[in-house]
């Protein structure tokens, strides 16, 4: 069977991920803290003073304070921070720690570590149209957090829908097993190749959402239950027939060896009957499926 071909059209992304405008958060976090102190000092020296003007400027020092705490943004290991200033995309924390960013801006975070999906066990036909159960996992991660953000609607979901989309399409495209002499790969006997098959496959579908696909595996493969018994059978008949012929071709080159033994060492002299019984006997208790039952033969071969 030709090579699958698992180009998938995925419409070029409007936005990708860029490294947000950021500053380290401590140094920031201690300057609100001295804004918001001196701001409660400054007002309880007005209040005691009945000075107006030191009252309104420990106000506006404490709304500043609290701006710059608000900028605050701490990111987790394992996790990054998808800034949006009035709607646009402003860039992506992935530094961890305390950072410190434009306090008007909206922060939403979404994780990078990697994860996996287990498809659900779906009944599909193969190439050759016989009804099969299949199921994967998928090991994945985000890759770009703008594209995972921005791109669709929710990509946790659109990872899930498109590796079942490609696990049927795998499916469809290869036949659960082939006969030795076909060739060819299958479902069941190809598991390298159909797995990195499916790996390429669900990476095209899923590179829209800036996720990256790791690895992926078929976890479980079984013909569907009305066809299982008539595929064992199946099976079962071409194994004992692959059997037979091992056996047989075993069988005549032994039946070979013994007569050229034999007709070397002259330790008999055998005409062509004598020959074709001797062979017959042979091939009987070699190809046989039970212990032969010798017989002696007390007269002449000719009587």
């Amino acid at each position: 069977m030709a090579e699958l071909d698992v180009a998938v059209e995925m419409p070029k992304p409007k936005v990708t991920e860029r490294v947000a405008r950021e500053v380290n958060g401590w140094p920031m976090a201690g300057l609100a803290f001295v804004l918001v102190v001196g701001a409660v000092v400054l007002f309880v020296i007005g209040l005691s003073q009945d000075q107006g003007v030191l009252i309104v400027l420990s106000v506006l020092i404490f709304l500043a304070g609290l701006i710059v705490a608000a900028g605050l943004t701490p990111v987790s290991p394992g996790r990054a921070r998808v800034l949006q200033i009035l709607g646009r995309y402003a860039g992506t924390l992935r530094t961890d720690g305390l950072r410190w960013v434009n306090p008007i801006s909206q922060r939403r975070e979404i994780s990078t570590r990697i994860r996996n999906h287990e498809t659900a066990v779906a009944k599909v036909n193969d190439a050759d149209g016989n009804p099969i159960e299949i199921a994967a996992v998928v090991v994945w991660q985000v890759e770009d957090t703008a594209q995972a953000m921005f791109e669709v609607d929710d990509f946790v979901e659109f990872v899930a829908i498109q590796t079942e989309t490609a696990v049927r399409h795998i499916a469809n495209s290869y036949p659960y097993d082939v006969h030795p002499d076909e060739g060819g790969l299958s479902l069941r006997d190809s598991t390298d190749e159909i797995t990195e098959t499916l790996s390429v496959e669900i990476g095209a579908r899923v590179q829209a959402a800036g996720v990256h696909v790791i690895e992926s595996r078929i976890t479980h493969l079984a013909y569907a239950p009305e066809i299982a018994q008539a595929m064992l059978r199946r099976q079962q008949a071409g194994a004992v027939v692959a059997a037979r012929q091992r056996i047989v071709e075993g069988a005549v080159g032994m039946v070979e060896l013994a007569l050229a033994r034999l007709s070397e060492h002259e330790v008999v002299d055998l005409d062509e009957e004598r020959k074709a019984t001797m062979v017959s006997n042979l091939l009987v208790v070699l190809c046989g499926d039970r212990d032969a039952q010798p017989v002696v033969n007390a007269g002449s071969l000719y009587q």
